[in-house]
């Protein structure tokens, strides 16, 4: 019932932008921490940046100061931001949320299926 969609992957040109979203939707009851994730060929899964309830944020050192992750409670979306991208930025990212469903006492850490980045040189 639950679900996350990505959405804004593409093909870039190093040194420009992109912005992608995820929206959750479903028996929602509340939305608590939320993230995205990345990974490319051949590498580990890594967090990218994250977002608590309260807007507090983190973010990887290698995006620090180039991405931002918002979100936006009453449309259950987090966003995020990616300016002066790098050909090492390229990789399939992924949106994390922990969320509770209506009627069911735990709440679950559910993904999205993933959105495409590619940043050519």
């Amino acid at each position: 019932q639950v679900q996350l969609v990505e959405s804004g992957g593409g093909l870039v040109q190093a040194g420009g932008s992109l912005r992608l979203s995820c929206a959750a939707s479903g028996t929602i009851f509340s939305i608590g921490s939320m993230a995205w994730y990345r990974q490319a060929p051949g590498k580990q899964r890594e967090l990218v940046a994250a977002i608590t309830s309260r807007g507090t944020t983190n973010y990887a050192d290698s995006v620090k100061g180039r991405f931002t992750i918002s979100r936006d409670n009453a449309k259950n979306t987090v966003n995020l931001l990616m300016n002066s991208l790098k050909p090492e930025d390229t990789a399939v990212y992924y949106c994390n949320a922990d969320i509770k469903p209506r009627l069911i006492t735990a709440s679950n850490a559910y993904w999205g299926q993933g959105t495409q980045v590619t940043v050519s040189s």
